[in-house]
């Protein structure tokens, strides 16, 4: 017989996955804190510049985060009318992984396909994907802007090599995943808003 659940279970829960969204730290490429509501602004600038200028929004993530990046790429593309890219092709996953090393998979789609001005967004919860890292600098290396999304230890490398980078203080795979969609979905939700209404800041509307 199946067990009643407590009491409460589920508002706990996503009470306290609203607490890593909430508490989210954004740092820039210096380390400097820069309070949340700006480096969403600022995420929202970044993507909209990149589209205006003709470049694309790259997403680039492992697993649960792969699946965030496709998702991203097509609501951006489809929703948003920003031209955006998960780099989730099978075919060239695998092709790229046999001939370089799955540290690389990533990397060398940049290499062919990234141009200076594109935007970058990585997300890696543990924010040590060496493949991860390794787009980074490769983005870095052509002009990319880059943003990163990262979770787990404070310390984590990945929190330290975007122009932004947003960390969540979090042990949790689920909390910090869905923590990563979400504020996707609000860069994106913002923009949107921005767009269609001529103002500044979506956030502040």
């Amino acid at each position: 017989m199946r067990q009643k659940a407590e009491p409460g279970l589920i508002e706990g829960y996503v009470d306290a996955l609203a607490s890593t969204v909430r508490t989210a730290v954004a740092t820039d490429l210096r380390g400097k804190s820069v309070p949340l509501d700006a480096a969403i602004e600022w995420a929202v600038d970044s993507a909209r510049g990149t589209t205006e200028k003709g470049g694309k929004i790259i997403f680039a993530g492992n697993g649960g985060s792969a699946a965030i990046a496709s998702h991203m790429a097509t609501d951006y593309s489809k929703n948003g009318g920003m031209r955006a890219w998960a780099m989730n092709d099978g075919s060239m996953l695998t092709c790229l992984a046999n001939d370089y090393g799955y540290e690389h998979v990533f990397a060398k789609q940049i290499e062919f396909h990234g141009r200076a001005g594109d935007m970058l967004v990585a997300i890696s919860s543990s924010g040590r994907s060496p493949n991860i890292l390794a787009a980074v600098r490769v983005a870095r290396r052509l002009g990319c802007t880059v943003l990163t999304m990262s979770g787990f230890r404070p310390d984590n490398p990945l929190r330290s090599a975007g122009d932004m980078n947003l960390y969540l203080d979090s042990q949790a795979y689920g909390y910090v995943e869905i923590g990563h969609l979400a504020l996707c979905h609000a860069i994106l939700d913002f923009s949107m808003a921005w767009a269609n209404s001529g103002q500044k800041s979506a956030a502040r509307a």
